[in-house]
């Protein structure tokens, strides 16, 4: 998502890079390709045109036409102020000593709205919480039986709704959940295709029945302008205290993502970056603008790093790269370990433009690279202890039995293992021993 508005910036900053100095004139070229831009990316033009006026004020002021390097002060001034259009800085859900706090889920029908309530119950679990699952939406025949099937599988606690009155159901589920000690109660509330005074009415009741710590409203982020309209009618019925944003991974043109927080004035907390159950992230403005402007998501990936890697394992595995004892079985390993990182497109995506220069995300093709990767692992499992700690014992004879015990062909065998020499060809050079010894002591010092 926002990989064309991405590029368009890159465009502009290649072009004011080129000049000598920042002038109104080239100023005046770069800001109408950021106008055109970020409309074309389906951004609310009120918003366009307030961004357009700040940067054009800042750009043309005396502190950058005096800057050693007016470039890099543009980049900036235009990453603060898309920063500033995201929300300033990350926001994380409200907290209270009362249990249990009761989040409640609104939006309309087909926003993805059940699939988040249970992503962010597992995100709410990760943190310590216990979380019981609940859905009043009793209009759509399916919503009770799919956030049922949804705690079911990510082993999480479901209420039973009884009878078809949301408000006596909303009673009996508090009455539930402070008898057992939940942290938080997760309510997934009725949506509709379009807006109707039923839907308000009834959302309304319940509303002040649970008496929610939160309200979040659930928007698709590939509806773009219609998820901030929606988001604004829901607001004026109901008090809506923040935003989760849906499909943020799809080819949408992003302009939900700009305009929905200077619109409505709601912050967006949570992001869904796929179809996962682990994939809700919370948002960081500051993160997504630097993304936009081609500086990647470094952070973001370091964070999902430190939730699949074992941080012992990590630092036993630097001392065997140290000790030059790396091993096709630590290869498996760590081919395990990377692709719960996701696909290699997401990977790619929250690097710097200059780390994947020459690489766009539908040059990648994620599927081929998954399986890949499991033909690899399937590979090294075919083989013995022995093989896998010391390669030099396959022949020809030991080749054609992994081959065959693997279900993949002799090239593939030869290439795995072509691979996995030149690693280890890399792994002796000065430059890698030298970052491995600064790993070691990092890890030292704690």
């Amino acid at each position: 998502m926002l990989e064309q508005l991405s590029d368009r910036f890159q465009k502009v900053f290649k072009y004011l890079k080129g000049e000598a100095k920042i002038t109104e004139d080239n100023m005046k070229t770069a800001l109408r390709e950021i106008k055109l831009s970020l409309l074309e990316a389906d951004v609310n033009y009120k918003v366009v045109k307030e961004f357009i006026e700040k940067v054009r004020a800042q750009a043309l002021g005396s502190e950058v036409a005096q800057s050693l390097s007016p470039y890099q002060q543009i980049i900036k001034i235009v990453r603060d102020e898309l920063e500033n259009m995201l929300g300033g800085s990350s926001q994380d859900l409200k907290t209270s000593s009362v249990k249990p706090a009761v989040i409640m889920m609104v939006g309309l029908q087909g926003t993805g709205k059940t699939t988040s309530t249970g992503k962010l119950a597992l995100h709410l679990r990760h943190q310590g919480r216990s979380v019981l699952l609940c859905s009043i939406d009793l209009k759509r025949l399916a919503a009770v039986e799919q956030l049922r099937t949804i705690a079911r599988e990510m082993d999480l606690p479901f209420f039973e709704p009884q009878g078809d009155k949301p408000v006596a159901i909303g009673k009996n589920l508090l009455g539930h959940a402070r008898e057992y000690g939940y942290d938080v109660v997760l309510v997934d509330t009725a949506g509709r295709l379009h807006i109707d005074e039923s839907l308000m009415d009834e959302l309304l009741d319940v509303h002040r029945s649970l008496n929610p710590l939160e309200v979040i409203y659930v928007a698709d982020a590939l509806t773009g302008q219609d998820a901030v309209n929606s988001a604004l009618a829901f607001n004026e019925k109901i008090p809506i205290d923040s935003v989760l944003l849906t499909k943020m991974d799809a080819d949408a043109r992003g302009g939900a993502a700009l305009s929905i927080v200077n619109v409505t004035g709601l912050p967006i907390k949570f992001i869904g970056v796929g179809e996962k159950s682990s994939d809700l992230e919370r948002f960081h403005p500051d993160r997504m603008a630097s993304k936009i402007l081609g500086m990647g998501d470094v952070l973001s990936l370091i964070e999902r790093a430190e939730q699949q890697f074992d941080e012992k394992q990590a630092e036993r595995m630097a001392q065997k790269l140290m000790r030059n004892e790396f091993t096709l079985e630590d290869f498996r390993d760590q081919l395990m370990q990377v692709s719960k990182l996701g696909s290699m497109s997401d990977i790619m995506g929250m690097l710097p433009g200059q780390m994947s220069v020459g690489i766009k995300k539908d040059q990648i093709d994620d599927e081929k690279n998954a399986k890949r990767m499991k033909h690899m692992v399937a590979i090294i499992n075919s083989m013995t202890f022995d093989e896998r700690h010391n390669p030099k014992l396959i022949n020809g004879r030991r080749r054609v039995r992994i081959a065959r015990g693997s279900g993949r062909a002799v090239s593939e065998v030869n290439q795995l293992l072509k691979q996995f020499l030149e690693i280890k060809n890399v792994m002796k050079k000065p430059m890698f021993r030298k970052m491995l010894k600064k790993f070691d002591f990092l890890s030292k010092m704690g």
